[in-house]
């Protein structure tokens, strides 16, 4: 069986319908992230089936949340922000990262993909300027509900969504970051408790209510080591 064909049947299994053309990205994002994982330490992950379910269809669980202009922080070898970008070409993305090297990465991914949607910057979420500027704003990373919270609701619009992917785990964590989470301007819409083969995974959504008091996010990486 070709890769591509592959990918369209794993989608589907999932519940997501797919075009050829949409899979043969996936394909090629697939090779390039292999071939280029070494000099950037993209991802542990590299086993073709294994990247499939735990990367690809792990960020398409969300993608339904999604509209407008899009803001993916720490996107490090573009998930979400990629797939989402393939997946729904209406939306305009942008990915963050503070690592330049990744962003080379993914300049270059995005270059190999011909993907119109979505770009690239170098920068440092404590010093991103577009405060009250995207519909949405995601991270697929490993940080506390409370953290995340900091760093990604100053850059939501009132009336915008922000869009946390969390393993099983997240109970703690969601009871935890209510102060924070109201601090910030936001409030807890939903949670989205979805399961991929034997993987549990959560999509919490929080809806921007109030402007973010402009001091936030803090810098010195206070937002980890000193969460609200």
């Amino acid at each position: 069986m070709e890769k591509s064909e592959f990918i369209v049947g794993a989608f589907k299994k999932e519940g997501f319908v797919i075009s050829g053309e949409q899979a043969k990205l996936f394909e090629k994002y697939y090779e390039f992230l292999v071939a280029e994982n070494e000099k950037y330490n993209l991802t542990a992950i590299t086993d073709f089936e294994d990247v499939v379910y735990k990367h690809f269809i792990d960020c398409a669980i969300a993608v339904n949340n999604f509209s407008g202009k899009v803001l993916d922080v720490g996107s490090g070898a573009g998930f979400p922000g990629v797939v989402l970008a393939i997946l729904n070409p209406k939306l305009e993305i942008t990915l963050l990262d503070s690592l330049a090297k990744r962003v080379n990465f993914l300049n270059t991914l995005i270059s190999l993909l011909g993907l119109k949607n979505i770009k690239a910057i170098h920068e440092r979420i404590e010093d991103f300027k577009e405060k009250e500027s995207f519909d949405c704003v995601t991270a697929r990373a490993v940080a506390n509900l409370s953290t995340l919270s900091e760093y990604l609701l100053p850059f939501a619009k009132k009336g915008g969504k922000v869009i946390v992917y969390k393993g099983s785990d997240f109970f703690e964590e969601v009871e935890t970051s209510q102060n924070a989470i109201k601090i910030l301007g936001g409030q807890l819409e939903e949670i989205h408790h979805v399961k991929i083969k034997d993987m549990t995974r959560a999509v919490i959504v929080l809806r921007k209510i109030a402007q973010t008091p402009p001091k936030y996010p803090r810098n010195g990486n206070k937002p980890r080591k000193n969460p609200l």
